[in-house]
């Protein structure tokens, strides 16, 4: 009685991973669109399709300007990227990691290349392509500027079409670069921007009012991006519009969703909000001790665009006086560490959620932060993962080890329930009774076998967030023909592992490591002696095999995790059993599955 409700137990455990895997994690849509093209023909990930025709957006605040529109109705068709690029006077970027450049027309940061990540694996593969300029295909820019208030015109501050003079040819870290634009009435407008070694700019503009009238001006950011994205599909991943916005808290939008809506608006202190893909990200963010004015906006009208800006309150500049504002630029790849660094020496609230840890925050990202120190060990995120599974199993082993004792002490007592159930078998309750007594004299826990499967669900599915999620992951080879933790196992057994010439359909990709896990999985079971029921056999018999073409679409490096914590559970229970005095049934039962004969009803 009781090993069926151990049996049903795990069952039920195991449907309720199997029905949270497909609703939370599997994509919705089997068939994605199809791979965006850069101009040289060769895919770009992550990029977006169509430049719309828009409308202009809702004011935040009423009788407050908004910020700009993404894009306006009489757009110019799509063009070429490398023709785009050339409709506009441009200074170069370049640091470490970033490649690109600014428009001056507009003075709009609108081409980003990271050169530190490439589409695939392969060394000669393209690189990662983050911004383009408006009305090309993929086109993602990040927005600056000043609005004009009550007592201004649309031409008093600059716009779109304004034609900026730089002090330079190149911005680098070493060289900020300024750029300035001087209005018919005498107004001064001068922006300053920086770079640091890695993905973040800073934006400094100052208006000088050498005119006759005051200027009030309201300071904007924005990221845009035009048509509508190609994404992952997974539940388990947002990608999408992201901000932290002040005490109002994560405010994640889908792009669908967000179709829906049409324009949210919030206000606040702190934070940001910004654009995100699977692994990289773009995000404006202002000055942490003011106020201001957020939405996240979709253009649905034609084609599509999405938008996140924010607006700060009014500068009043009078005649003579100046005005400064600032605020940044995050674009470039979710590092873990570099975006930590970001929110504690920049001070941006929540700045690390622009990196999707997921409901279980408080394990997903000690877990790896934990990975990423064995990594710095070893040199290798597949040993890392092995060598924390190995201190996991021995951080739980204390529970463990009740766990198994009291599985081992429910083997021992098999008689003793087995003479119970003949003895009492017309009456429940005195059954029950007895065995109740029994568990209590002998100190057995019935259900404590189900302890390590609990423990294991949270701890897989952040070790998943935590191999799908983080760049660091990305491209992470193992050893052999594992080139990509984050990524299935690219052998299969129906093509004899890439011996037969054969690409092979999506269902029938079953890897190397996942039949190691499944064999692991069938070893941990064979420990056991086998149910007498012919139900509970068969449900055993079959698991280790449903489990293996399960895992077939998992990252390998959540197999090679799941093969390995299995085969560490096979010897800790080889190890407490045997210290029980408990037969380890795992070479009887090889044996009978060898001979083709089924274990005695007695076992």
């Amino acid at each position: 009685m009781d090993d069926k409700r151990n049996l049903f137990t795990a069952i039920g455990l195991s449907l309720l991973v199997l029905i949270g895997w497909q609703y939370f994690v599997t994509p919705r849509f089997i068939t994605k669109p199809a791979p965006i093209e850069a101009q040289d023909g060769k895919t770009v990930e992550g990029k977006t399709v169509a430049a719309p025709e828009g409308t202009p957006p809702v004011p935040a605040t009423p009788g407050a300007p908004a910020a700009p529109a993404a894009v306006v109705p009489g757009a110019a068709p799509q063009l070429a990227r490398g023709e785009a690029l050339k409709a506009s006077p441009r200074v170069a970027i370049r640091n470490g990691h970033l490649a690109g450049s600014i428009a001056l027309k507009g003075a709009r940061i609108d081409d980003l290349t990271l050169t530190s990540y490439r589409e695939t694996p392969d060394p000669a593969s393209p690189n990662i392509v983050l911004f383009s300029p408006s009305h090309t295909e993929g086109a993602f820019y990040a927005d600056f500027g000043l609005l004009p208030g009550a007592n201004g015109a649309a031409g008093d501050t600059p716009g779109a079409d304004t034609l900026w003079q730089a002090n330079g040819a190149e911005l680098t870290p070493a060289t900020p670069l300024t750029l300035t634009w001087t209005n018919p009435q005498g107004v001064e407008f001068k922006r300053e921007i920086g770079i640091d070694d890695n993905y973040m700019f800073s934006v400094t503009d100052t208006v000088t009012n050498r005119g006759p009238q005051a200027l009030t001006v309201f300071p904007y950011a924005a990221v845009v991006r035009q048509g509508t994205p190609q994404v992952s599909g997974y539940y388990v991943l947002h990608e999408g519009l992201v901000g932290y916005i002040g005490n109002v808290g994560l405010e994640e939008w889908t792009y669908a969703k967000l179709d829906k809506e049409g324009v949210k608006s919030y206000a606040g202190s702190g934070g940001f909000v910004g654009i995100t893909d699977k692994y990289w990200a773009a995000a404006v963010i202002p000055d942490q001790s003011k106020s201001y004015d957020a939405r996240f906006v979709a253009t649905t009208t034609g084609a599509k665009a999405y938008q996140a800006d924010l607006r700060e309150g009014e500068l009043d500049v009078a005649p003579g006086a100046s005005a400064t504002t600032s605020s940044r630029l995050f674009a470039g790849a979710k590092v873990v560490q570099l975006v930590d660094n970001y929110q504690q020496q920049l001070g941006i609230k929540s700045f690390d959620l622009i990196i999707d840890w997921g409901w279980f925050y408080f394990i997903t990202k000690p877990l790896f932060k934990v990975i990423d120190y064995f990594y710095k060990l070893l040199g290798n995120f597949g040993l890392a993962i092995l060598l924390v599974t190995v201190l996991l199993k021995t951080l739980f082993f204390p529970l463990a080890n009740k766990s198994y004792a009291s599985m081992a002490k429910m083997k021992a007592v098999q008689p003793q329930l087995k003479e119970l159930q003949e003895r009492n078998k017309d009456d429940k309750a005195k059954l029950q009774q007895e065995m109740m007594a029994l568990y209590k004299r002998e100190k057995i826990n019935p259900v404590a076998g189900c302890w390590p499967m609990l423990i294991q669900i949270p701890v897989f599915f952040a070790l998943y967030k935590v191999i799908f999620t983080t760049i660091e992951m990305r491209q992470a080879p193992f050893y052999g023909w594992i080139h990509d933790l984050s990524a299935p196992d690219p052998t299969s057994v129906f093509n004899l592992f890439g011996l037969i010439p054969l690409t092979l359909p999506h269902f029938l990709v079953l890897g190397a490591w996942p039949l190691i896990m499944g064999v692991t999985m069938f070893v941990q079971m064979k420990m056991n002696p086998e149910p007498p029921d012919p139900a509970q056999k068969m449900m055993f018999t079959w698991m280790p095999l449903i489990f293996t073409f399960m895992l077939s679409s998992f990252p390998a490096g959540l197999v090679i995790y799941w093969s390995w914590n299995n085969t560490l559970s096979v010897l800790q229970q080889g190890f407490i059993m045997k210290k029980h005095g408990v037969k380890i049934e795992l070479w009887d039962n090889l044996r009978k599955l060898i001979a083709g004969k089924s274990s005695p009803s007695t076992a």
